[in-house]
């Protein structure tokens, strides 16, 4: 382990750009696991971080000794006042790792999947992505003007999701849906009206559900594509659900009917 107590260290400002700066993590290929939760499955799932930063004062947690033990090599320990101002999580967090961000092989489309089409904000889409690995989405693709998937905010709400889910950024989703129906497989729309009903639509088989942009929706060409168009029964009066919130009902309706 490194120690380092200045904030001009050359490693430690490379990391505090990447930290700071978006656009630079997606030009780098890199994003931010902060916590040790976090951090722990990524790694299980994916091999050593390119390195992590860790609180001094938080080194006596079992948890992030045993990190920064396991991965001593790439470990920098700074003062706490160092690490707030690095995370964007409150210091106690303790821990954060630089990780080059997982880019999945092209594959064959799982038999369950999920569609994001142009969903902006980074809650709702970590959201999803939590909701889908419960549910046992095999891939999740998502449209080039969707929320960066490996963005701190996305991370932090899917709690883990990421490391259970094969995530594909910058989908062309109409493109792809063809391709998936000519296969054999159902691609379900959520429209917020209009559609089937979504508990007497039938969802078993190869399902990929599309859901759409908070305001707009799904786009005309991807809902052309759809087998059906589904639309969740609310009798208690409320135009519509938070999209996240929509999207787990559907996802859920699909996994009883596939039982």
């Amino acid at each position: 382990m490194l120690r380092i107590s200045s904030r001009t260290n050359p490693r430690l400002r490379e990391i505090a750009r990447l930290l700071a700066s978006a656009r630079d993590r997606r030009k780098a290929g890199k994003c931010v696991l902060e916590g040790e939760h976090l951090i722990a499955v990524g790694a299980a799932r994916h091999g050593a971080p390119d390195a992590l930063v860790v609180a001094e004062d938080c080194l006596g947690r079992p948890g992030i000794a045993a990190l920064a033990e396991r991965f001593a090599d790439r470990t920098l320990v700074v003062p706490a006042r160092l690490f707030a101002d690095l995370a964007t999580l409150p210091a106690g967090v303790g821990i954060l790792a630089l990780v080059a961000t997982p880019t999945p092989a092209p594959a064959a489309p799982a038999d369950f999947c999920l569609l994001l089409e142009d969903v902006q904000d980074p809650g709702n889409v970590g959201s999803m992505l939590r909701s889908a690995a419960a549910a046992g989405v095999g891939q999740v693709l998502l449209s080039r003007h969707c929320a960066f998937a490996w963005s701190p905010k996305v991370l932090r709400a899917a709690q883990g999701a990421h490391f259970h889910l094969d995530v594909h950024e910058d989908v062309d989703l109409p493109h792809w849906a063809a391709g998936f129906a000519a296969g054999g497989g159902r691609l379900v729309a959520t429209v917020a009206t209009g559609g089937t009903p979504l508990f007497d639509s039938p969802l078993g088989g190869r399902v990929a559900l599309a859901v759409g942009n908070e305001g707009a929706g799904l786009s005309e060409p991807l809902r052309a594509l759809a087998s059906v168009r589904v639309t969740i029964p609310m009798p208690g009066g409320i135009e519509s659900l938070n999209v996240a919130a929509a999207a787990a009902v559907c996802l859920f309706e699909c996994v009883r009917q596939r039982r």
